[in-house]
């Protein structure tokens, strides 16, 4: 069959997926997503038809790629741009150091491999002018970086506008002198470019107007590589701005991609709110159909500027993949592609499967409020109604001994429902709250049995959470405080703008250095 009656339905990858960038191989299409601070870095998906979407092996998997131990929240990998020129898949990423204030510390690179699925190469490194880095391959086999410039200076356009340098594949770095090819529009914050050349011209696609509720798409042209480039006279291509009864908000950061049918589509970042303005999914992967107007400029096929939950699919035979299973038993030799971990890699120094056969190991490493060494493993929530289970070992003898299922989006916003010992109860389950920076114990612990084989589980509805806890395997669910908001587990921070998403997962602490470990039997994942 063909694809010519069935939709595609958006977000395409939801949760935490923000930033995409969009490439074709042959009949295959890939998607890159920001990662910022969890590793491994660079999310990648695969599709054959644009419908459906699995998740590849990340391609930033060692520490000499990617070193973000002390990295700040929302810092990390920020924009890849995922290409594919003659046989090479190129990634470009930025691994941000700061990014609050005057300064902001943004190291560019770029990896390569000649299989999606790795191996990747070593990292080349670029520049650190600026943020969104992208690669374009001219015709004539020339390949050119752009990205936006930063500029610190006060009273100066922090957004200085967007800069192309040559890039020697022979030499593995930048040549000759960058040249700033566009200082932007009038909606401000010009970032994520991307370079395309169709039908005689030079289209350059930026994001404008900042990552939030006024974010847009914008283009301009030229008939030369280095300008002048002329603004589209309707952009902004693609926002939500202004339509506050939209169900994707935050419009923006476009990637275009032909299809080997001749179809465009341009993949983009969405954001969906719960109770007025809280993204606690972080900003998620959308597409779009588009077409080409009579005089050349890009265009919605929906004929406005507004991002719609259904789309056509292009005419391409439906390819669907295997679904994710809902339950991990820990019994395979790898963690799935699922799990991420924060900052630091997974290595046998504090997670393994291998010590206690079809179960996860962690060991206690430092606090929740650690930028470099936490021992958590999580994966991304990605829908408003689910619940997440998993059935945990362990003898703590301190109160600095944690270990649980977590609810987590940074250092400052998270909800554990933690298992620990205290001097007067012994073995005790209860709540763990930061909000905005602010620690909270939200209910007084319970005493548990020693020895005790204790399930856990989180169940999720929209803006708020509940815990349970239940003893051995045959006993029911105990309910552990009440209902709690998790509104605060989303990118609007009223102290600082941030960019991640919510990531539920097992984490073990130790604050005194003496690695208690915790043994997971599984984990359980569902959506309603």
């Amino acid at each position: 069959m063909n694809t010519t009656t069935t939709m595609i339905t958006n977000p395409i990858l939801t949760g935490f997926h923000p930033d995409p960038s969009i490439c074709r191989a042959g009949e295959d299409y890939y998607i890159a997503t920001s990662t910022f601070e969890w590793f491994p870095g660079v999310r990648i998906h695969h599709s054959k038809d644009l419908v459906h979407w699995r998740a590849l092996p990340s391609p930033l998997t060692r520490k000499s790629q990617l070193n973000m131990e002390g990295n700040i929240n929302s810092g990390g990998v920020w924009a890849p741009c995922l290409s594919y020129d003659r046989g090479v898949f190129y990634l470009i990423y930025t691994d941000v150091k700061s990014r609050i204030g005057a300064f902001k510390d943004t190291h560019n690179y770029l990896v390569t491999a000649t299989n999606i699925e790795g191996p990747w190469s070593e990292p080349i490194y670029l520049n650190s002018s600026g943020f969104d880095p992208s690669l374009f391959h001219d015709e004539d086999g020339r390949k050119w970086l752009v990205n936006m410039i930063w500029d610190h200076r006060k009273g100066k356009n922090r957004f200085a506008g967007i800069v192309l340098q040559e890039y020697s594949v022979q030499e593995q770095k930048l040549v000759g002198t960058a040249v700033n090819i566009f200082k932007g529009t009038e909606l401000g914050l010009t970032e994520a470019p991307h370079l395309y050349k169709h039908n005689g011209y030079y289209y350059l696609v930026t994001a404008e107007g900042g990552t939030g509720y006024e974010h847009a798409v914008t283009v301009a042209r030229s008939r030369t590589l280095q300008g002048t480039y002329e603004v589209d006279p309707n952009n902004p291509i693609l926002t939500s701005n202004g339509r506050t009864d939209l169900p994707l908000q935050k419009a923006g950061h476009g990637s275009l991609v032909e299809t080997h049918t001749g179809e465009w589509y341009i993949a983009h970042l969405v954001g969906r709110p719960v109770q007025e303005k809280h993204c606690i999914l972080g900003r998620e992967t959308a597409l779009q159909r588009c077409t080409w107007s009579e005089d050349g400029w890009l265009r919605l096929a929906s004929g406005d500027r507004y991002p719609e939950l259904q789309v056509s699919a292009p005419n391409i035979k439906l390819h669907p993949f295997e679904p994710t299973a809902e339950m991990d038993h820990f019994d395979q030799a790898e963690l799935c592609n699922d799990w991420n971990t924060l900052r630091i890699p997974p290595d046998a120094t504090w997670i393994t499967l291998k010590e206690r056969p079809d179960y996860l190991r962690l060991y206690g490493m430092e606090s929740m409020s650690s930028t470099h060494r936490q021992s958590m493993l999580a994966r991304r929530l990605d829908a408003f109604e689910c619940e997440a289970e998993t059935c945990l070992e362990f003898e703590p003898d301190h109160p600095q001994q944690m270990a649980g299922l977590i609810l987590y989006y940074d250092t400052q916003d998270y909800l554990y429902l933690r298992v620990t010992y205290q001097e007067e109860k012994g073995l005790c389950i209860g709540i763990l709250q930061s909000k905005c920076g602010v620690y909270d114990e939200l209910v007084e612990d319970v005493p548990l049995q020693s020895g005790s084989r204790i399930r856990l589980k989180a169940v999720i509805q929209h803006d708020r959470a509940c815990f349970y806890y239940a003893i051995n395997d045959d006993s029911s669910w105990i309910q552990v405080g009440e209902w709690t908001d998790i509104t605060h587990l989303c990118d609007e921070s009223p102290e600082y703008i941030r960019f991640t998403g919510t990531y539920i997962g097992l984490c073990v602490q130790d604050l005194g250095g003496t690695r208690r470990h915790a043994d997971f039997d599984y984990f359980r994942y569902s959506t309603s």
